[in-house]
């Protein structure tokens, strides 16, 4: 409603905000969608170095408090420990990668003889088809031909494209493993700065409580999740090995880094695994033993050993794990899809803590209730021994008056 004020303006007056909240929070999440898509080059190496800073946090702390490293030394000894492990890992699969790019028109003619009974089978269709052309041909035959046009087909090797695109990759490597570095060296100084933004005692509490939630659900999750699927990489490739599978140990390093993508990635080498087996292989137990054998494996860790070491605290959302795998993977590639679970987990952790989005923890979380002990936080090492406001200050129980029957 319009009201006239002194200088003869009217003043409108906005009773609530549901009618503009909606159409703001959908043009928001299309901002954030766009500018995450359009930046990519920038914002995947970020946030692969944010998760990286996260998942390196405990074993930083450890060498901190066991090895009495300085913070800046334990973050170095941390990244370098990975980026070795990292290069064993390139430096066993980049030979194996180049010997299947060589054997690629071997196993082109294997697939093709292997496929001749399915061919034959499909001869009827075949002579159809051929009918059907004959009868084209014969009909373009009467009208006037265009002239020929030129084409010119460019040939790019692999070697020059990979030249090409070498130098930037190495750029974002290296500009994630110095940002990770900094975030993991610095991270004490950096709770300090975020705990000063408070400008009250129960700020700051909620602020310190944010980053120990952080650390807790997101660095040992992902500390956790790397040690599991080291142990599933490990696994896999000493049954393929035995299997008699060319290979294996680049397999069980392909697979280990697919299961850090749910749902999608292990049953996807799965797949892939299986395909290989039909070429390569002539008895159908091998044939079929070995994604047998990775099923069985995928199937015991995520069932059994991931949910016994994994905190309840982590459950997310099926149907929104799956939807932010399928968006950051089309955005930003297969580094987009590791990361997905990671950021999602950040994103519902910081929505806890804020009124404002409450409803998003609740819609990324699981349906399941989490048990008691996860549901009560305990107090902060920071707070504990002091003494409470008045206002939140327990009032002590009077005691018990007994009271005696007059005779």
């Amino acid at each position: 409603m319009a009201e006239l004020s002194d200088n003869s303006i009217p003043t409108f007056h906005l009773r609530g905000t549901s009618a503009i909240r909606g159409p703001l929070m959908v043009l928001a999440v299309c901002a954030v969608g766009a500018v995450g898509y359009l930046a990519r080059d920038f914002l995947v190496p970020t946030a692969g170095a944010i998760v990286l800073a996260l998942m390196l946090t405990p074993l930083a702390t450890a060498l901190e408090r066991r090895a009495r490293l300085p913070n800046t030394l334990a973050a170095l000894a941390s990244v370098l420990l990975l980026a070795l492990i990292a290069a064993a890992l390139l430096a066993v699969a980049i030979p194996s990668i180049s010997s299947w790019a060589e054997q690629v028109p071997y196993l082109v003619r294997t697939l093709e003889n292997k496929l001749e009974g399915l061919r034959k089978s499909l001869a009827f269709m075949q002579e159809v088809t051929e009918r059907v052309e004959k009868a084209a041909q014969a009909a373009t035959a009467n009208q006037a031909s265009p002239p020929a046009e030129k084409v010119v087909v460019s040939n790019r090797s692999l070697l020059s494209a990979l030249a090409s695109t070498t130098p930037f990759v190495v750029l974002q490597i290296g500009y994630a493993a110095v940002l990770a570095f900094m975030l993991l060296a610095h991270r004490n100084a950096h709770r300090r700065q975020i705990l000063r933004i408070g400008t009250t005692f129960g700020t700051r509490v909620q602020l310190a409580r944010v980053m120990r939630d952080i650390n807790d659900r997101v660095g040992h999750y992902l500390f956790t999740l790397a040690a599991i699927y080291f142990g599933v990489a490990v696994l896999s490739a000493t049954t393929l090995a035995g299997l008699g599978f060319p290979n294996a140990i680049m397999w069980g390093i392909v697979i280990g880094l697919a299961s850090f993508v749910p749902f999608i990635g292990p049953p996807m080498v799965i797949g892939l695994v299986a395909f290989v087996g039909l070429l390569i292989f002539d008895d159908w137990p091998r044939i079929v033993g070995a994604p047998a054998m990775l099923a069985v494996i995928h199937i015991a860790e995520s069932q059994f050993v991931t949910p016994a070491l994994v905190s309840r605290r982590c459950a997310l959302n099926t149907v929104a794990v799956f939807a932010t795998i399928a968006f950051l993977g089309w955005a930003w590639g297969a580094i987009g899809a590791i990361v997905a679970v990671p950021l999602l987990i950040l994103i519902s952790t910081i929505a806890a803590h804020l009124p404002s989005l409450r409803w998003l923890e609740v819609l990324l979380s699981d349906d399941r209730p989490p048990p008691l002990r996860m549901a009560v936080k305990p107090p902060l090492a920071s707070v504990r021994g002091r003494p409470l406001p008045k206002k939140v200050r327990p009032e002590r129980r009077q005691p018990r008056r007994r009271l005696v029957a007059a005779k």
